[in-house]
């Protein structure tokens, strides 16, 4: 009694197939069915990172050639390190922005360092001030 591995690949990349496509759909549902910034920007990123991930396992097990393979494992690594930086920055420019709603936060560390941030630059501004000269022109608030 052989095994046919071909066959177990087959399987496997369609199983993988399918639940890579349902976390997209269920990301794509999230994106536009979540009320505020952070649940949508997490539904964009948790799920959909890990359906293209499945998808791309089904295809690597599917297409059987090293060098697509090699190019997959690429697109992986590099969805890894772009998807968490991506969803950082627009969660900072939408806390920045008032986009997000302070009380549906459990921890609220961002706002702390922000008032201190903003307290160290209105002080150095006075000091120039009181030196005489033009305060510099830093980024703006």
């Amino acid at each position: 009694m052989s095994v046919d591995w071909i066959g177990v690949a087959d399987v496997v990349a369609a199983i993988c197939m399918l639940l890579g496509a349902f976390l997209a759909f269920a990301a794509g549902i999230g994106i536009v069915r979540f009320p505020d910034l952070l649940a949508r920007m997490h539904a964009a990123t948790k799920p959909q990172v890990l359906g293209l991930i499945l998808m791309l396992v089904g295809v690597g097990l599917r297409v059987h050639v090293w060098s697509v393979v090699g190019m997959l494992v690429l697109v992986v690594v590099f969805q890894l390190l772009t998807a968490p930086v991506a969803a950082h920055m627009v969660g900072r420019a939408g806390f920045r922005t008032g986009k997000v709603v302070h009380e549906d936060l459990v921890v609220d560390d961002l706002t702390a360092d922000q008032e201190a941030a903003l307290a160290e630059e209105d002080a150095a501004e006075a000091a120039e001030e009181d030196e005489g000269r033009e305060p510099s022109s830093g980024a703006p608030r």
